[in-house]
C-alpha cells in the first residue's frame, strides 16, 4: 500500500493490526501509547504525533520508506 497521507497510514496500521489479530487496547499497551491515540491514528487524524505513529508501524512490522515521485 502506498502511504500518501495520514488517512492511508491509519488504514495500513488498522489492516496490519487486524491481520495480526491484535486489539487496539493490546497495541496501545505494547507500544506505551494510549487507546485514544491508536483510535485517532487509525482514523487518520492529522494531528497524531509522527514519532508515535512510526513506533506503532514498527511494532506491527510495517516498513515505511520515502520514495521520490
Amino acid at each position: 500500500m502506498k502511504i500518501i497521507d495520514v488517512k492511508s497510514l491509519g488504514q495500513a496500521v488498522r489492516e496490519q493490526r487486524r491481520r495480526l489479530k491484535v486489539t487496539q487496547k493490546d497495541l496501545a499497551m505494547t507500544t506505551g501509547t494510549g487507546l485514544r491515540f491508536i483510535i485517532d491514528l487509525e482514523k487518520g487524524k492529522p494531528t497524531c504525533q509522527l514519532g508515535k505513529a512510526l513506533e506503532i508501524a514498527r511494532a506491527l512490522g510495517l516498513n515505511l520508506e520515502i520514495c521520490e515521485p
